[in-house]
């Protein structure tokens, strides 16, 4: 199998690459972390100006009609700089709901604000009582005359504070963990009776907390087919780890180079500490790790758009579980090799060490995924 990038997918990653390097150092992201919006504008409307936005739409709506491999790309790259900005909120899983679940005219009407950037979307899913559950949803609508009134709360609304639209899921039928009965709604934050509370997550990104109080909302609002939303919201959460997957393996990638940099530079006893065999081969150890995620976020990646529900999500539960394990071996290792300067906020390594850590509980940690592959029989079916 050809793993080698095509010639148009080495241009998107060099080109994406030679901007982030450009201008988003670690002392431009705390520049971009401290703003009002806690990310920048300027840099999202550069990712709208070369395409990024345009990407995974397909060329009928507007879009460039890329696939889950260049969402690889661009996501690694986001992870390698700690990227602030919310792509994978807007496009991989709001784009995602558009691609596969929206109607014509939804699509003519949101996919061209995505693309130029006016637009940026949330997924509001996850509750208190939830524990990664996707089919646990208490959240209730209520069918009044044509339309719904949406009752209940969601936490860890990914950039839900600065989001112009947001999906939320619902139950209209059935009790919180019927697989049945959930119902997808697309909302105005600033329609009556929503509140948000936005706030800072460990890893620097903005979160919300989002409460639906007797909000009203007409049919249009409802996205895919009512009352059996949870496999569309499956596949687009399969795609969203596959994203989350590449994006680690930026991260990682970045923990591995700042380690090894620093043991060059850092003396004990007169000499580099990277001199001593034994940080050498914890070095190592890190470089085989990330390898090894490496490969199943390509697998991830491969599988992303499987129509297969049952063999894609076999291949998501061990890709999540074997990155989480791998990134949190990387970044311990990353800290103790770098002493205590490691642990300080002035000092790069430990962000991408949080970072790691919130993309291994979003969607399931790696526990979660460990046991659910299990109980799926595995990869194979034997």
């Amino acid at each position: 199998m050809d793993f080698d990038l095509t010639e148009e997918q080495s241009i998107l990653k060099d080109s994406l690459d030679r901007l982030l390097a450009d201008r988003y150092s670690f002392e431009a992201r705390r520049g971009y972390m401290a703003s009002a919006e806690g990310w920048s504008a300027e840099m999202w409307s550069r990712y709208a100006e070369m395409g990024l936005m345009a990407l995974p739409f397909a060329e009928a709506d507007g879009g460039i009609g890329g696939g889950p491999v260049e969402t690889m790309i661009v996501m690694e790259s986001l992870g390698r700089v700690l990227a602030l900005e919310p792509y994978f909120p807007t496009v991989v899983i709001g784009g995602g709901f558009l691609r596969l679940g929206a109607g014509d005219e939804l699509r003519t009407t949101l996919v061209p604000q995505i693309m130029d950037g006016s637009l940026k979307l949330a997924f509001a899913h996850t509750e208190r009582n939830s524990r990664y559950d996707l089919t646990h949803v208490e959240t209730v609508a209520r069918k009044d005359g044509h339309g719904y009134v949406l009752n209940g709360a969601k936490s860890v609304v990914l950039h839900g504070d600065s989001a112009d639209r947001i999906f939320v899921t619902a139950r209209t039928a059935g009790a919180a963990r019927d697989k049945k009965g959930v119902t997808l709604f697309l909302i105005d934050p600033r329609a009556s009776g929503i509140g948000l509370h936005g706030y800072r997550n460990q890893d620097g990104q903005r979160a919300a907390e989002l409460t639906l109080d007797n909000v009203r909302v007409g049919p249009e609002a409802v996205v895919g087919e009512a009352d059996n939303a949870l496999p569309l919201v499956r596949r687009v959460a399969d795609q969203g780890i596959a994203a989350l997957a590449a994006e680690s393996i930026g991260v990682m990638s970045a923990m591995h180079k700042l380690t090894v940099d620093y043991l060059k530079v850092r003396k004990q006893f007169g000499v580099p500490i990277g001199a001593f065999q034994v940080l050498q081969h914890k070095a190592v150890d890190m470089f085989v790790a990330t390898e090894q995620a490496r490969s199943m976020a390509m697998y991830a990646t491969m599988m992303a758009d499987a129509e297969d529900a049952d063999e894609r999500a076999r291949a998501m539960h061990a890709a999540k579980a074997e990155i989480g394990r791998a990134g949190r071996l990387v970044g311990e290792m990353a800290i103790q090799l770098h002493g205590g300067v490691g642990m300080t906020m002035e000092y790069d390594i430990g962000h991408f060490f949080k970072r790691m850590t919130m993309i291994d509980i979003t969607f399931g940690d790696s526990d979660h995924h460990l046991r659910a592959l299990a109980e799926a029989g595995g990869l194979t079916d034997l």
